[in-house]
């Protein structure tokens, strides 16, 4: 070591040196990112993050909300610019298709609201009264003057001059029958008895009543329903390939018998067609072409101009590719993915086979029909007049769909450990919004503490201030209070003097001198006050 280093160490203070050996042994120990990872581990940050929150159990409680809330969102504004031109050429407004389909959308949020706080038991016990409901409903589409008849199916009813299709609504009634009935009788499926009845009777009742208003697309629509309750449920193979046989022998009795279905699976098939009976699938086809990658923009399609029937009904999905191009129809494609994710994870996390039985119910329903639509629309299947769920314009789909979503986020608020996950993020919005003004007197506590630290350091500097006023003779002597006694040279006939004065005898020079004195030892005094 160096003199100046000698020198300099001595110069250090202690505490000083006891710092510095401290900031060294800390800085020993804190790990420094490398060249290649300046940032630090980014990916396993990530992947934890990620982890635990796919790992949460209220995940399926808010993905549940989350994805219907943007297939919903996204069907509002589709039926908007698609069913803008006509209502416009009829002399209505161009946002009466918004406005009626946004109505429904409000009606629908009760429902799921209220399905939404439903207990579990409650579907439970009211499978078999919504069942008969729903039957109950379906009969009447075959009431002379309640039935209407639109494209050769009698599927509507007309109440009040607004129009329903009961046959929505029967979706979710069977699939809530299937749950409760396939998990009081699941272990004795294997037995014919109990596996026959009721099951067979109820489920030919519903498709029955369908399939006689020729609505073959729903009928098949409810045979996937079926198909999945009774696949999660755990029936015998042999029986679900023999029921599955049935139901197909079914399907092409009904299409052989129809001529009208039986061009349009020749159309499919063969690609030639007769008159103009290809030409909605054409004008399907030709709007997914025009959209290209990115799509010609929203609200500038042209085949919503009277050139694509059903441009917002079962055909909106050929809107979206004409507009958003190929990437909003993968992007619609990618939220129905998430959705069947979600509900598949709540069929493995849920140890409840009703729940397990009505969600596979629900999921074959709103997934099945998602895709047979998507794939009609894209030429993968002949034309089958179903609409694409939460998307397409009708008051009795979106109102079945939304409620059947809200069954599900019922549902999901009962897994293991969503309860109170949920009720933990709840408490910490709460309090994280709740914002309370503190109490007056508390605030005038608060505020008269720093103003009588302020008060006495004044007096303090003041009293500084006093002590360093000389007096005119050499007996002079300080008094507490800030004032000062001066004498004559005997020491006597002093007066007291108010604080801040001196002897106007006093020497200025001395004075200033004294004062700057003073001052620098009333410092430490101020402070402590502080």
């Amino acid at each position: 070591m160096t003199i100046d280093e000698t020198r300099q160490t001595q110069r250090t203070p202690q505490g000083q040196r006891t710092r510095q050996g401290q900031d060294s042994r800390r800085s020993a120990v804190v790990v420094r990112p490398d060249e290649d990872q300046p940032l630090g581990n980014i990916g396993t940050r990530v992947r934890d993050g990620v982890g635990s929150w796919l790992r949460s159990p209220a995940l399926d409680f808010y993905g549940l909300i989350i994805v219907g809330t943007l297939l919903i969102g996204v069907g509002l504004v589709m039926v908007l610019s698609s069913s803008a031109v006509l209502n416009i050429s009829r002399g209505n407004s161009g946002f009466a298709g918004l406005f009626r389909q946004g109505t429904f959308a409000a009606m629908g949020l009760v429902l799921l609201v209220v399905a939404a706080c439903l207990p579990t038991g409650f579907y439970r016990k009211a499978a078999w009264p919504l069942l008969g409901l729903g039957l109950a409903l379906q009969c009447l589409v075959h009431v002379p003057g309640l039935g209407v008849e639109v494209d050769g199916n009698r599927n509507w009813i007309s109440i009040g001059g607004q129009t329903l299709q009961p046959s929505e609504f029967l979706k979710l009634a069977l699939a809530v029958w299937l749950g409760a009935l396939l998990a009081t009788k699941r272990p004795l499926l294997h037995r014919p008895g109990h596996m026959l009845f009721p099951l067979v009777p109820g489920i030919v009742a519903a498709l029955g009543l369908v399939v006689l208003g020729h609505d073959l697309g729903t009928a098949m629509v409810m045979c996937l329903l079926v198909a999945g309750a009774v696949w999660v449920a755990g029936v015998p193979r042999r029986w679900f390939l023999a029921v599955g046989a049935a139901g197909l022998a079914g399907v092409i009795a009904l299409t052989i018998t129809s001529a009208n279905r039986m061009a349009r699976i020749g159309n499919w098939l063969h690609g030639t067609c007769e008159g103009d009976s290809c030409y909605q699938a054409e004008q399907g086809l030709m709007g997914l072409a025009e959209g290209g990658w990115w799509g010609v923009g929203l609200g500038e399609s042209r085949m919503k101009w009277g050139r694509l029937p059903a441009a917002e009904d079962d055909y909106i999905f050929a809107i979206i590719g004409e507009e958003l191009g190929l990437l909003g129809t993968l992007g619609v494609l990618a939220l129905f993915a998430v959705l069947a994710l979600i509900m598949f994870r709540m069929i493995t996390r849920i140890e409840d086979h009703f729940t397990q039985i009505t969600i596979a119910g629900i999921s074959a329903w709103l997934l099945g029909q998602a895709f047979v639509n998507m794939m009609v629309v894209t030429g993968l299947l002949p034309v089958i007049g179903v609409p694409l769920p939460f998307i397409s314009s009708g008051g009795s789909a979106l109102l079945a769909s939304m409620a059947a979503l809200g069954v599900l986020i019922s549902f999901a608020r009962r897994e293991p450990g969503a309860r109170e996950a949920i009720g933990a993020r709840m408490g910490a919005v709460r309090r994280s919004i709740s914002v309370l003004p503190a109490p007056r007197d508390a605030a005038g506590k608060s505020d008269a503490r720093p103003r009588r630290g302020r008060a006495k350091t004044g007096r303090s500097s003041t009293s500084s201030k006093t002590s360093t006023a000389g007096p005119s003779g050499p007996s002079g002597s300080s008094k507490p209070g800030g004032t000062r006694t001066s004498g004559g040279p005997s020491g006597t006939g002093g007066s007291r003097k108010p604080a801040g004065t001196h002897n106007a005898a006093g020497s200025r020079n001395s004075t200033g001198s004294r004062q700057s004195r003073a001052s620098r030892k009333s410092a430490p005094s101020s402070r402590r006050t502080r």
